[in-house]
């Protein structure tokens, strides 16, 4: 946890400072990492993907495709969420990728307007995660009406990107400490999409109420705004029981509302977890309530 800490603090201190030098490289990391039952070649990168241990090939799994934040990988984003248990216990199959590597090497998403292409080297990662759904649907037997998306930081970015872009195969996504594009008609998602949108009022590297990076993002209030008009949602939601899913904050920390009236079935939540960091100390409860959110939507 120190080590990715101390990354992020480096790729935010980058991220303010960032330019326009031109290049950037897609170097593959091919090693296996220690929680993957295989790994499979998808372009330029491999994958880290785990089975469950529960699947017996007979039946459509669902897919979570975990995407990790700017300097981190697949790797450490699965031992900070324990993802891996999870698809164990429920049954699905669990994919963790790689970002490609800017010009200092470090991983990082080409998301939005705002993140994270910082040396202006133009790869196409919602292609990329495209053919990533398209390669594990050939190789596993995955249920395509429950292919979901969970990212942090930069990965959240992604996760919203992969929403707006491939909304014909993404069923719901998960985006902690992250936001929307800057500019809104970029986003014409043609069908509705569930959102679990997480953020931490204290996030000192994605601002709660909005802020730049190498360009301006929009807040969590905002970014929640465009879900509940892109999906089309009715009402001003409602607020649920808070939850308990940070460990380095008192009591239940996190508050929820509910856009449950969307179209086709979509529902769009909010986590407001009140005085938490950007990368918080996650309480046992957090993934698994995450999970039930996502597992829950199938689409039509």
């Amino acid at each position: 946890m120190a080590r990715w800490v101390t990354a992020i603090a480096t790729g935010i201190l980058l991220l303010a400072a960032c330019g326009t030098a031109p290049g950037g490289g897609d170097a593959a990391d091919t090693s296996a990492p220690p929680t993957a039952t295989t790994t499979l070649r998808v372009g330029d990168r491999s994958v880290a993907i785990h089975v469950p241990d529960t699947s017996t090939g007979a039946s459509a799994l669902p897919l979570v495709i975990a995407l990790h934040g700017y300097t981190a990988s697949g790797a450490e984003m699965e031992s900070y969420m324990n993802i891996a248990a999870e698809a164990d216990r429920r049954g699905f199959l669990y994919a963790y990728p790689d970002g490609s590597r800017d010009v200092r090497g470090d991983r990082f998403w080409n998301a939005t307007d705002a993140c994270c292409d910082l040396y202006g080297s133009g790869v196409d990662d919602s292609r990329y995660l495209s053919d990533v759904i398209d390669a594990l649907r050939g190789a596993y037997p995955v249920d395509p009406r429950r292919v979901y998306l969970v990212g942090h930081s930069n990965g959240a970015f992604m996760a919203f990107r992969m929403a707006c872009d491939h909304a014909d195969r993404v069923t719901a996504v998960a985006a902690f400490n992250g936001a929307m594009w800057q500019d809104t008609a970029r986003c014409r998602p043609s069908a509705p999409v569930s959102v679990l949108a997480i953020h931490s009022t204290h996030d000192e590297s994605i601002a709660f109420g909005g802020g730049s990076l190498s360009r301006a993002y929009p807040s969590a209030d905002r970014t929640a705004a465009d879900w509940v008009t892109l999906n089309r949602c009715t009402g001003s939601g409602t607020d649920t029981a808070a939850l308990d899913v940070v460990a380095d904050l008192p009591g239940a920390e996190t508050a929820v509302r509910e856009f449950a009236d969307c179209a086709g079935g979509s529902t769009v939540r909010t986590w407001t977890i009140d005085g938490g960091a950007h990368v918080p100390r996650l309480a046992p409860a957090f993934t698994p309530a995450m999970l039930d959110f996502l597992l829950a939507r199938a689409r039509p």
